[in-house]
């Protein structure tokens, strides 16, 4: 079992009266992360996946949670995205059993965060958990393993299931992406064309890095902008990809309005485009690497509560970084090269614009950016 750096995060905040819910992809270990801080304490545990759970916890009144709840102190509901009404139902246990602990998992945002966010203002404590950090996998398995294993990891990425199954990552990443790729987002998000959402993710998936335009998506799949608008939001709140919008204060020349798309997961995105190939014979190997690092800065500034947001820029001069953090009105730009055996420099005009510190990640030096 792999440590995760948000158990000690939801230890420092647990306390009755607030619900944890950990929201995250499915099989990340949202479960096994609950069941371990729960470990030697009597629990319910009630799973949305099941229909007669779904059925009590609808729309129940006082008097039947609190038969269901009996002398129970402490609550996980699995998959509680599945259940009609749990936001309401989780605020009645909170509001009238005061002496209750709720946790809640989720592997939709779209779908529990809408059905919770309103009814537990001000009683919730929210994570986000995401595949194996690097820190994470270098903490289990030490600093030299990781080093020895990293073109696995850009090839195959950092799924706990794919981790734990070495020699057959290709079928796990395949069965992993037919299930909660297309299952689970055709069956919440309400998608009438599914043919349109796997024809848009491979889409995407040949873009990451490159800057994209829904209306390019739209002429390639043949719809409409919105309905390209709506699946790539579909398929963010799903976990599947995140995005960068474009860096701009003061130029004129700046990019404003175009954004750029990532995988949460390298290895998922790899096996959308059907690709495995040793990253010396890819000619997507930079994209690859610019994929794998923002991902896992993502994760870090999510587990260290790091208050930044991200952006790339870029100027009608093609002048580009390749990612800005902003924290707290400071500018930091990073630009992603495998090697930097030219010694590459990032543009003036961003640096003394924004008065900006500038650093090069390349293979020699990424643990810096990837461990915080």
């Amino acid at each position: 079992m792999y440590g995760r750096t948000l158990e000690n995060n939801i230890l420092s905040q647990k306390k009755a009266g607030k619900a944890i819910v950990v929201l995250g992809p499915r099989q990340v270990g949202k479960t096994t992360l609950i069941e371990k801080i729960l470990n030697g304490q009597s629990y319910l545990f009630l799973n949305g996946d099941e229909p007669r759970t779904r059925a009590l916890l609808s729309e129940p009144s006082t008097e039947q949670i609190r038969s269901i709840i009996g002398q129970h102190k402490i609550i996980f509901i699995d998959e509680a995205q599945r259940i009609e009404g749990i936001g309401l139902t989780m605020k009645i246990i909170i509001d009238r059993f005061k002496d209750i602990q709720i946790y809640a998992s989720g592997s939709s945002a779209f779908d529990l965060s809408s059905k919770i966010s309103e009814p537990l203002t001000g009683r919730k404590w929210e994570y986000q958990l995401y595949p194996i950090s690097w820190e994470e996998y270098e903490n289990h398995h030490g600093f030299l393993f990781t080093e020895q294993d990293f073109e696995n990891r850009l090839l195959y990425g950092f799924y706990p299931e794919v981790l734990n199954s070495p020699g057959d990552e290709v079928n796990v990443l395949k069965n992993l992406v037919n299930s909660y790729l297309y299952k689970d987002i055709l069956a919440f998000a309400d998608i009438r064309k599914p043919d349109v959402l796997d024809k848009l993710v491979q889409a995407l998936a040949f873009q990451i890095g490159n800057e994209v335009s829904f209306n390019e998506l739209s002429k390639l799949l043949n719809v409409d902008k919105n309905t390209v608008s709506k699946y790539i939001d579909i398929l963010r709140k799903g976990y599947i990809i995140f995005q960068l919008g474009s860096y701009s204060r003061n130029l004129r020349n700046e990019i404003k309005t175009n954004r750029k798309i990532y995988f949460y997961d390298v290895g998922v995105r790899n096996m959308i485009i059907g690709n495995f190939n040793p990253l010396n014979f890819r000619a997507d190997k930079g994209a690859l690497w610019e994929n794998f690092l923002i991902a896992e800065r993502l994760k870090q500034n999510e587990y260290k509560k790091k208050l930044s947001r991200i952006y790339f820029w870029r100027t009608s001069q093609q002048q580009e970084v390749d990612f800005v953090e902003d924290i707290s009105g400071e500018v930091f730009g990073y630009e992603f090269k495998w090697s930097n055996k030219r010694k590459h420099k990032l543009p003036k005009t961003f640096t003394e614009t924004y008065n900006a510190r500038s650093k090069i990640i390349d293979r020699d030096n990424f643990r810096d950016f990837v461990i915080l």
